[in-house]
């Protein structure tokens, strides 16, 4: 609704960013608190929030590239335009993990125990992410005309579709972002093994995101078939991946 913070002259500050940074500074706080009670050094965490943070930053401006290739191609330098939005969330996820648990090998930290310090703070990050989206007007909605909560949006600096009463799915994925970082808090006091955390935001996550592409109007959600989107594809794969893990890992009583 608001794109930009302010101007001065050449310099100009997007909410987008703002929300973003805020997001992930309030993450990795809280991730560095839950590890100084776990004995985990807090210098270790903060490096991995930062490689985290490249990661997924890469990854998810890479997948939106790639699922808009068409614009890029007539305008490469966009590409390196992420203060006007334009992150595919799935996208970070598939280059984060594994930059993470390289790092984590690499310092011989728990995979498990570290992967539940950070899920709280990716649903949290995530949810004020949303709000910097819903600021920018991408990831926005199709068309929801009588809609009593529809979203107009009127900023002629907004990506979203100009005019036209909107469904707001930024506010829906952060809405639902907020309750699984409350679930996963509250979760944490009767976890009983390693990993529960990590898979649980996984399955809750996956399952948010199918429901929120239904109303998603942005870009060609590329249909698997035809009524599931590609985003849901991946929702589905990583909810079989969640519910698998969690078995696996219950039945192994993880430790580490």
């Amino acid at each position: 609704m608001h794109p930009i913070v302010f101007k001065i002259g050449p310099l100009t500050i997007h909410t987008y960013g703002v929300l973003v940074a805020a997001g992930f500074l309030l993450g990795l706080a809280l991730a560095i608190r839950q590890a100084k009670k776990e004995g985990i050094p807090a210098d270790k965490i903060v490096d991995l929030g930062f490689y985290i943070l490249l990661s997924a930053l890469i990854g998810s401006r890479l997948f939106f590239v790639i699922i808009n290739a068409d614009h890029y191609l007539r305008n490469p330098v966009d590409i390196v335009k992420i203060w006007e939005g334009g992150l595919v969330f799935y996208g970070g996820i598939l280059l984060a993990i594994p930059t993470a648990y390289w790092y984590i090998r690499k310092n011989a930290l728990g995979i498990w125990s570290t992967a539940d310090i950070f899920a709280p703070s990716i649903a949290i990050a995530h949810a004020i992410g949303r709000l910097g989206c819903f600021s920018a007007g991408c990831c926005y909605g199709k068309p929801a005309e009588g809609l009593p909560w529809a979203v107009t949006f009127t900023d002629p600096e907004s990506l979203a579709r100009l005019g036209i009463p909107l469904h707001p799915t930024q506010l829906y994925e952060s809405l639902g972002e907020f309750i699984n970082f409350l679930i996963l808090i509250t979760l944490r006091r009767y976890k009983s093994f390693n990993g529960q955390l990590f898979f649980t935001y996984l399955l809750l996550y996956s399952v948010l995101r199918f429901i929120v592409e239904f109303f998603r109007g942005d870009v060609d959600r590329g249909l698997i078939t035809s009524s599931i989107s590609f985003p849901q594809g991946i929702s589905i794969l990583m909810f079989l991946v969640a519910i698998a893990g969690l078995i696996v890992l219950k039945r192994r009583g993880s430790k580490t």
